[in-house]
């Protein structure tokens, strides 16, 4: 009775390892395991009944993208249903002459024509097939590259807040298994098209044969469809509770030959420890997968037994029919051969309904997601911005991140003038990095104003807004792309319009290089500015961390932005690195251009124009360097503690910064 019972999910086997490595059975939180028993759930009549919604969405984006293919699929699915439907026909009266009385040679005479017309038959039945199979391949890989570039464009035009949300970045995550799903859908659905077809032609050509021979197909197929759809879930439960051990056992296998942990494993011997993790829980995984696998034998030989008492009863009927003269042997013999080939196409139909099933799931998560990310989106168009930078004001700003309940930054107001050099200086946490989002237009206030010349960035085309930002952050991208186009990508449309303009972008590329020190590094490369800077592909080549930072100005100097934003810039470089660094940052200020310097090196804030200092979120300082050190301030006392540390300060314990808490500031107190 067990194995009549619906195949649920049941927890895993664990063992001893697992408890002590993870604690318990190791569960991926990955969009792929939203739907891990997803096929256990559906089944034969509801999939197909719910199929139009299922693939609605594949068929639009095939639709879309190579209408003629869709149609010759549909069209040689049909044509191949009808053949089928013929084919029958024709078989019977095949037999029926061949039956008949008379002589064998008369007999196959008058059986010519019908066995000319069924070889017609079979032969459109394989060019239709054909053009099936070559219509689906040139529509199957455009599908999943549509829908593929659906999900990149929706992710890339969404704002910054909902890249930062949990909630979102898992939609994000399941939604990327759309678009090869949907490439498998499109398959999925000719092979279940086709099975419909097939088993609807086949019901039509026997209850034209005789009225009885419907229920007999029915009484036969039904049994290898449970069958079927019983095996194909107990199979895939066995595959899910094997890649619960699979993974687990991947895990330690990477720890063992990982780059980063490769000396402790030495060192420390974990090797030999891992190892025998591993081999302990191998063992529990192969006593889980020999269980499974016994339950998949004994259903399988159920489904068969009851396959074989539905075909005995089945061919008894057609018996008694046929010595009673109600059924003529060639309609019989028909019948049969209709019936194994019924009995097979729904065995293939429970297959791919399964897969048709566990796929679209994917598929409309990629829906769900296209339309939250539109909800979501950066809204195009607004207020120009002028194209002369002068100020960008801060007035009164507050901002809270959703998932957090204190402000990150509360009431503060300052102003960066055109010609500048602006430090931002406090604590991990004092809201920095939130300001400088705020300021680049890549999140908006809960309240106050952040404008660009009077032009509030809420109502401004945030376009613009980032046309006139460079970013340079500590954990600034490294391409996996060439020298060149590591600077170059800082504004990547720069050489994409004429010959003359590549050029001059080419110029520009070397001058960048030439003023952050990068040129130096491009020499050694074994292929100058052509070298790809990343190991892990062939002939490459990597950097370090100080060499990757001056890339990373040259990427900046090459962006020629109004507004350029440097956090910790110099945090890889040694020490006259680090002053040639900062002059060459502080060179980057011009009448029309801001440098924003956030930083904790307070050697590197000496010279800017204003430093304004955070604290939990407020504005408490601002002034210049000597200004602010003569208040004896949060500011001075950093400097002091970092100075001491060099031995230009008192030799004794540094001094601790005063908790200070700051009054409300006005824009005209901030400028």
């Amino acid at each position: 009775m067990r194995l009549l019972k619906r195949p649920e999910a049941t927890e895993p086997a664990v063992s001893e390892s697992e408890r002590h490595l993870f604690g318990g059975p190791l569960r991926y939180d990955a969009g792929w395991s939203n739907h891990e028993y997803a096929p256990l759930e559906g089944r034969l009549l509801t999939t197909l009944r719910s199929m139009p919604r299922m693939v609605g969405g594949t068929l639009r984006l095939a639709w879309d993208t190579d209408r003629p293919a869709l149609l010759t699929v549909a069209v040689a699915e049909a044509g191949q249903g009808i053949t089928s439907a013929v084919g029958l026909l024709v078989i019977s009266d095949v037999l029926g002459t061949l039956l008949r009385e008379g002589s064998a040679a008369d007999r196959l005479y008058a059986a010519l024509p019908a066995l000319a017309a069924g070889a017609l038959v079979a032969v459109l039945g394989a060019v239709l097939a054909s053009r099936s199979t070559a219509a689906a391949g040139r529509l199957e890989p455009k599908v999943e590259r549509a829908a593929y570039e659906q999900y990149l464009s929706a992710a890339v035009e969404v704002e910054l807040e909902a890249i930062e949300d949990g909630e979102f970045r898992r939609l994000l995550d399941s939604a990327q298994w759309g678009p090869p799903s949907a490439r498998r859908t499109v398959g999925a659905c000719v092979a279940t098209l086709g099975g419909v077809i097939s088993l609807v032609a086949t019901a039509g050509v026997l209850t034209v044969l005789h009225p009885l021979l419907l229920p007999m197909l029915l009484l036969i197929a039904a049994p290898r469809g449970w069958g079927a759809m019983r095996v194909a879930q107990r199979r895939y439960l066995s595959m899910i509770t094997w890649v619960e051990h699979v993974r687990a056992a991947r895990l330690i296998g990477q720890l063992l030959i990982s780059r980063t942990s490769a000396p402790e494993v030495r060192v420390h011997g974990v090797g030999r420890y891992l190892l025998g993790h591993y081999r302990n829980m191998a063992e529990v995984a192969e006593g889980e997968a020999t269980r499974l696998a016994k339950d998949k034998a004994a259903t399988e030989l159920l489904a068969a037994a009851l396959s074989g008492v539905a075909a005995l009863v089945t061919y008894g009927a057609m018996g008694w029919l046929i010595v009673s003269g109600r059924m003529d042997l060639a309609v019989a013999g028909t019948a049969v051969i209709a019936v194994r080939t019924g009995s097979a196409s729904l065995g293939a139909l429970v297959a791919t309904t399964n897969t048709l099933h566990e796929e679209s799931l994917y598929v409309r998560d990629l829906e769900r997601f296209v339309a939250e990310a539109a909800r979501r989106a950066i809204p195009s168009g607004g207020a120009p911005l002028p194209e002369r930078l002068a100020a960008v004001r801060l007035h009164d700003v507050d901002f809270s991140y959703p998932d957090r309940d204190e402000r990150a930054l509360s009431g503060v107001s300052l102003t960066i003038e055109a010609g500048q050099v602006v430090a931002l200086v406090g604590e991990n946490g004092s809201g920095k990095s939130t300001l400088v989002k705020l300021l680049a237009g890549l999140h908006l206030p809960d309240s106050g104003s952040v404008t660009w010349d009077g032009v509030e960035v809420r109502d401004a085309d945030r376009e613009q807004v980032f046309d006139r930002v460079a970013l340079l952050t500590q954990d600034f991208e490294r391409w996996p792309v060439t020298a060149r186009t590591n600077i170059a990508i800082g504004r990547p449309d720069a050489g994409d319009r004429e010959a003359h303009a590549a050029a001059d972008a080419d110029d520009r590329v070397l001058a960048a290089a030439r003023y952050a020190g990068a040129d130096r590094i491009v020499e050694k490369l074994p292929r100058g500015y052509e070298t790809l800077l990343a190991r892990v592909f062939r002939g490459a080549s990597e950097l370090s961390g100080g060499q990757w930072q001056k890339f990373g100005l040259a990427r900046t100097r090459f962006r020629d932005a109004r507004v350029l934003v440097v956090d910790e810039p110099t945090s890889a470089l040694d020490p006259e690195a680090e002053i040639a660094a900062f002059d060459s940052i502080r060179g980057l200020a011009g009448p029309e251009r801001a440098v924003v310097l956030v930083t904790h090196r307070m050697s590197g804030v000496r010279f800017a124009d204003v430093i304004y200092v955070l604290h939990e979120g407020r504005l408490v300082e601002q002034g210049g360097h000597e200004e602010l050190l003569a208040q004896g301030g949060r500011y001075a006392a950093m400097y002091a503690m970092q100075a001491a540390q060099f031995g230009h300060g008192p030799r004794h314990r540094p001094p601790s910064i005063p908790r200070q808490s700051a009054a409300p500031q006005n824009e005209d107190s901030a400028t």
